[in-house]
């Protein structure tokens, strides 16, 4: 199938799983994931109506993206998506609308004060690492509604990012262990939404995105309350090795 095809057999399962929950699929962000795709597959898929795309890596997007925002007909937006590098943070502020994946209060502040630098103001989320997967990046959110200090800390690295000049935060990012069942990646889903509305409540803040949901489990986020969910596989085909 081509990549078009692709594209609108994710957008029906989008319409289908907020049809399950009544939920609008305008609320919806598709993101498209490019890491290993070529330029002429990512122009082809903004051809086929894809306005956002999601890279892993920043050298990868210093290669792609003004190749890409050249040939494309309209306008798209870009997201990290991947674990940032500190030695790499510098070349994100001029290739990246939204960073997905801060993932630590150390990265926020060098986030902001390049942003500051610059005059600038970048749209943040927080990655949460909610299923406590040790090989995962991410603030430490695994069970901290049942643990009073793990809390506490959470609390007082978000309010420091918070408190930082030149990031809006605009919401949380999550990712759900990797071939577990439908149940365990429900309640990873679950547990970011009520991490959430819990923190718009102690912070009073608005907080309206939750980037969670990827090819295989995507729909299951939507119906826990995702906002945005970050596609490759599905769009693109498998990945080079």
């Amino acid at each position: 199938m081509s990549i078009a095809d692709n594209i609108k057999r994710v957008e029906d399962s989008i319409a289908a799983a907020c049809g399950k929950v009544d939920r609008d699929p305008a609320e919806i962000t598709l993101v498209a994931v490019s890491k290993q795709k070529s330029v002429e597959e990512m122009v082809a898929a903004a051809a086929a109506g894809i306005n956002h795309f999601g890279e892993n890596r920043v050298e990868e997007g210093i290669e792609k993206i003004e190749s890409v925002n050249k040939l494309v007909a309209a306008p798209v937006r870009w997201h990290m998506v991947g674990h940032v590098q500190s030695r790499k943070v510098k070349r994100v502020l001029p290739l990246f609308d939204l960073v997905q994946s801060v993932d630590s209060l150390r990265l926020a502040q060098k986030l902001s004060r390049l942003a500051q630098a610059k005059n600038q103001t970048l749209d943040i989320l927080l990655e949460i690492n909610i299923s406590g997967e040790a090989s995962k990046y991410g603030l430490k959110g695994y069970n901290c509604c049942g643990d009073n200090v793990e809390k506490e800390k959470l609390w007082q690295e978000i309010g420091a990012i918070l408190a930082l000049d030149g990031l809006r935060v605009k919401g949380l990012m999550t990712m759900a262990p990797y071939g577990a069942a439908p149940q365990a990646v429900r309640r990873v889903f679950a547990d970011l939404f009520s991490l959430r509305e819990e923190l718009t409540g102690v912070f009073a803040i608005s907080l309206p995105e939750l980037s969670m949901g990827m090819t295989d489990d995507y729909q299951i986020a939507i119906e826990e309350g995702a906002t945005i969910v970050r596609i490759g596989r599905a769009i693109f085909g498998e990945r080079k090795g």
